[in-house]
């Protein structure tokens, strides 16, 4: 036995973990089996290399976790992939921000400087959260651990990079893109967040340059009207019919642009005409590709004003708009000022207002990759769990643009272009070029930018296998099984995971996608540093183990749907593993000298109705685990071990464990206990894994390892006439309980209990009467056949089939509970002829809330009812 057997009384959860987990890792628990037909394969969404463990991680991971031990029980060669993501834009952000703590800049330490301090930060804190995810009990294959920018991973980045490129589905253009001005670089629609902001809506008059009236023209952003380049109305819209092809004067700056007529324009939205600025904004791009406009870019990669900006160059944007504001004041050319709340995008990095820009990007066609990744998932190839993903995910797809996949970084992939500085050409290679093709010359310079982060976990779940090289492990895990993640990335990853595949590898890299939620607050408030109601999971573990942590993430969770994280649910949890804890304790006790084996012939009813229990419980719980219903699976393991096992099972054969007169009886309870505990702990172990293996390791007879067990056979072994019987006792024995408690009987006061039984329950109570006269707190157990009279001064419960009677007579003083009851009776009676009153005064009713008026309702149908109760009560007692 070990320091932390269950016959020690209390579980220690930190003393397991550590011992158990080091254990699994050293003897290779968590490698794929070396034989085995079939294969599980599943990889890990990769956390940021220098994050750490939120709860999101931890539910995901648990999530991963019970499928990975369970397949793994079941015989499967099972793989789960561990790995990080490089996090270009967080990590790069970190490290600058050390970096100005010590007084240097990126740009004067170089690019060769500055990724060797970023290498460096990985190196020293990027183990960090896959140290976390040990504690947590996560049991991938760390031999397989893999990072983004790893050999592997960075040569497969590069040849899909140069194939798209080959295929001219990569191309670089001058476009509109979205410009974090804080992390410097462009990111793509999906890292644009978008807030509800109060704003203002300012009509600027726009003069006519033949000296006429000219337009009013409404803008949220006046700034931006320095890079205006024409003035654009509906072309049905008869108010300004008469100024299409005219010119006005760009108010603050003198230049002459045009009025033009576009669709686009929404006649009712301001004063009908809009301003066109082609490279700071998306719409206005598309309508100045439309009219041949030249766009006019007029801010800096900071976001403030460059030299097109005139008089406002140098000034933040902000600064800048309050300025131009003042100026038209001052000229009267501001009309009015309107209220105006509006959608602004955000960065989803840094939370700063993303500016539209026009920039020189690369991007991914995404016309001919989004066919195939719509059809795989409306021919049924790919599972969306739930379903209603699957058509969010379509209508995603179906709507998609291009993909801009370049980000002025340093730290991250490097666009593998090279540019001749004598001729121009451009080169896309998978190796390091030394000269050009094109005209001999040598002097090349590699592309400055960076792949977005996303384009190399596009490929994780084949890069990681070995691809481009034809691997093992390739061969035998990729396609995966499942994959498991949030519903907030199903654009960032899952989408791009399945395109990439299927040009790729020409199949989908998963068969099912698993899609859970996010974790609220108990308040259903999404957890964040600005409300404060973060949860650090690592001060959950110390405090209540992994376990205890694991089973709170599960428990309630339903694929799909947000959970709401209640801290007062880990005391239940923990609870849940006492009980557990203090179960096989128990059974580990009275059963030191019981060898484990068959049972036999000498089976008690109980015996027989616990295995039947127990093997439907396991049917059921594999086939919730099928279903990716764990947290389902996880409250039926809940109700049989608390309720059928501990509860019921254990007190049944508590009194045949202490007899030795009838060994014969006591072996079969015996093994029977060692059976199903031993059973139940391969049914909890994927949930709970570091108490299982403690306990399982301390059950006599048991080697190796838990976790590779073989999972319990579902159903088998069903016995319904043994379920039938006990429900009848069990029923029986929860009416009498109720009896003695509505009637204020001692505990420890045996009584007489009389049942009229229907012809179908009565075996099943002659049967079971020990265990009644066990644990009801029976005297004499009397079974009669229905019909019968009922014994006098009896308190009645009546089930299906069977009438419980419970004389009172020796049991309480029979005069002084009636006397209390008639006082309790004439107490309700006063108590509701008072709220009556108050109910029909009409004053009250006039003045008094509606709310006010329902709660007392609500109190007066409970009095009566109490009322009735106790009626009927008094009458048993008489």
């Amino acid at each position: 036995m070990s320091a932390e057997s269950p016959t020690t009384a209390i579980y220690d959860p930190r003393q397991a973990e550590s011992k158990w987990y080091e254990y699994w890792e050293k003897n290779g628990c968590f490698r794929p089996a070396a034989e085995g037909e079939e294969t599980f394969s599943i990889v890990m969404p990769p956390p940021n290399v220098t994050g750490v463990l939120h709860l999101g991680h931890a539910m995901d991971n648990t999530l991963q976790d019970i499928l990975a031990r369970c397949q793994r029980m079941r015989g499967r060669r099972v793989l789960w992939t561990p790995g990080t993501d490089h996090a270009g834009i967080a990590t790069q952000a970190r490290v600058e921000e050390h970096l100005r703590a010590e007084g240097l800049q990126r740009e004067l330490m170089g690019r060769e400087a500055f990724l060797a301090r970023v290498w460096a930060w990985k190196n020293e804190h990027g183990g960090a959260i896959t140290r976390q995810l040990r504690r947590l009990g996560a049991s991938c294959d760390w031999e397989h651990e893999r990072f983004t920018m790893d050999e592997g991973c960075s040569r497969a980045v590069r040849e899909v990079f140069v194939r798209l490129y080959e295929k001219g589905l990569i191309y670089r253009g001058d476009y509109i893109v979205n410009w974090c001005p804080v992390c410097r670089t462009a990111i793509s629609d999906i890292e644009v967040e978008h807030e509800e902001q109060d704003g203002h809506l300012w009509y600027v008059r726009y003069p006519g340059a033949d000296g006429g009236a000219g337009l009013l023209v409404a803008t949220s952003r006046p700034e931006t009207m320095l890079g205006d380049v024409a003035v654009a109305v509906h072309p049905q819209d008869e108010r300004y019919a008469h100024l299409i092809g005219k010119y006005l004067v760009l108010p603050l700056t003198g230049k002459v642009i045009p009025v033009i007529a576009d669709e686009y324009v929404e006649r009712d939205f301001g004063a009908g005409a809009v301003k066109i600025t082609p490279a700071h904004d998306p719409n206005d791009f598309e309508v100045g590709r439309r009219h041949q406009l030249e766009p006019m870019n007029i801010l800096n990669e900071d976001a403030t004003l460059n030299e097109n900006g005139l008089a406002y160059q140098g000034l933040d944007r902000y600064e800048a708009r309050r300025r131009v504001v003042a100026d038209l004041e001052a000229a009267g050319l501001l009309d009015r000022v309107e209220e105006n709340r509006h959608a602004v995008g955000v960065c989803y990095r840094c939370g700063a207002t993303v500016e539209p820009r026009i920039s020189r990007q690369w991007f991914v066609r995404m016309a001919e990759l989004a066919r195939p990744a719509l059809e795989v998932v409306r021919a049924g190839q790919l599972e969306f769990i739930p379903e209603r993903f699957a058509k969010i995910y379509t209508n995603w797809m179906e709507n998609i643009r291009d993909w801009c996949i370049s980000r002025q970084l340093w730290w991250g992939h490097r666009i593998p272009v090279w540019y001749c500085e004598n001729c121009g050409a451009e080169i896309c290679s998978r190796v390091e070029p030394s000269v050009c093709g094109v005209c001999g010359g040598t002097s090349l310079t590699q592309d400055a930018d960076v792949l977005d982060t996303w384009f190399s976990s596009a490929l994780w779940p084949f890069s990681t296998l070995g691809w481009p090289e034809e691997t093992p492990d390739l061969r035998d895990f990729f396609p995966t099984t499942v994959l498991v993640t949030g519903r907030d990335i199903i654009f960032f990853w899952v989408a791009r995971m399945i395109f990439m595949s299927l040009e790729i590898n020409r199949e989908a890299p998963f068969r099912q996608v698993l899609i859970h939620g996010l974790i609220l607050d108990a308040q259903g408030r999404k957890m964040s540093k600005s409300l404060g109601n973060g949860v650090d999971p690592l001060e959950l573990i110390d405090q209540y183990g992994a376990d205890a942590l694991r089973l709170t993430l599960v428990t309630g969770n339903t694929p799909g749907n947000d959970l709401r994280f209640h801290p007062e649910r880990l005391e239940w949890a923990r609870n849940f593993l006492n009980k557990i804890w203090n179960a096989a304790r128990f059974v580990l006790m009275n059963t030191a000298d019981i060898t484990p084996g068959e049972a036999g012939n000498d089976l008690s009813m109980a015996d027989r109705w616990i295995l039947s229990r127990y093997g439907e419980t396991a049917r059921r719980v594999t086939e919730m685990i099928d279903g990716f219903d764990l947290g389902e699976a996880c409250r039926l393991l809940y109700e049989f071990v608390w309720n059928e096992f501990c509860d019921w099972y254990i007190e049944l054969v508590k009194k045949m464990l202490y007899d030795r007169e009838h060994p014969r009886e006591r072996l079969a309870a015996g093994r029977v206990l060692l059976r199903v505990l031993e059973g139940t702990l391969r049914l909890l172990h994927p949930f709970m894994p570091f108490i299982t293996e403690e306990i399982w390791q301390n059950m006599p007879g048991n080697s190796g390892s838990l976790m590779l067990q073989a999972w319990p056979a579902s159903g088998g072994g069903a016995d319904a006439e043994a379920e039938r019987q006990m429900a009848a006792v069990v029923d029986v024995i929860r009416a009498v309980r109720g009896i003695r408690a509505d009637m204020n009987v001692a505990p420890g006061r045996k009584a007489d209990i009389c049942l009229v039984a229907q012809p179908a329950e009565y075996e099943a109570l002659g049967a079971g009467e020990a265990y009644i006269k066990q644990l009801a707190g029976g005297e004499r157990v009397t079974i009669l056949p229905a019909p019968a009279d009922k014994p006098p001064q009896s308190a009645s419960a009546v089930l299906t089939g069977v009438t419980v009677y419970v004389p009172l007579k020796g049991l309480l003083d029979l005069d002084k509970e009636i006397a209390k009851t008639r006082k309790e009776i004439s107490a309700a009676l006063e108590t509701a002829e008072r709220m009556e009153k108050k109910l029909q005064n009409e004053g009250f009713l006039a003045k008094a809330p509606e709310a006010v008026i329902s709660a007392e309702r609500d109190k007066l149908e409970k009095t009566r009812l109490r009322l009735k109760e106790l009626r009927v009560r008094l009458a048993e007692l008489q």
